[in-house]
């Protein structure tokens, strides 16, 4: 009785687990403008340049941009 005891527990904590998941879901997109969407097959990847951030730095120049263009790669863009 114990084993089924535990198994709806946890059959609860998933369902709980997963409704919360879904209702904070668009806390987890805290870089992305509004407006802007998921990637090519839902992987989340914001657009480069201050109009795609939900809160844009106040100064924004040419070396940024290629920053922003080039995030994640490992090498930093010519411009530098």
């Amino acid at each position: 009785m114990g084993l089924l005891n535990w198994a709806v527990v946890g059959a609860a904590g998933y369902g709980l687990y997963k409704y919360f998941q879904k209702e904070g879901s668009h806390h987890s997109r805290v870089a992305f403008a509004d407006g802007e969407s998921f990637g090519k097959g839902g992987t989340p990847v914001r657009n480069a340049g201050p109009e795609a951030m939900r809160t844009p730095p106040r100064t924004w120049d040419k070396a940024d941009q290629a920053s922003d263009e080039s995030f994640p790669a490992s090498d930093p863009p010519s411009t530098y």
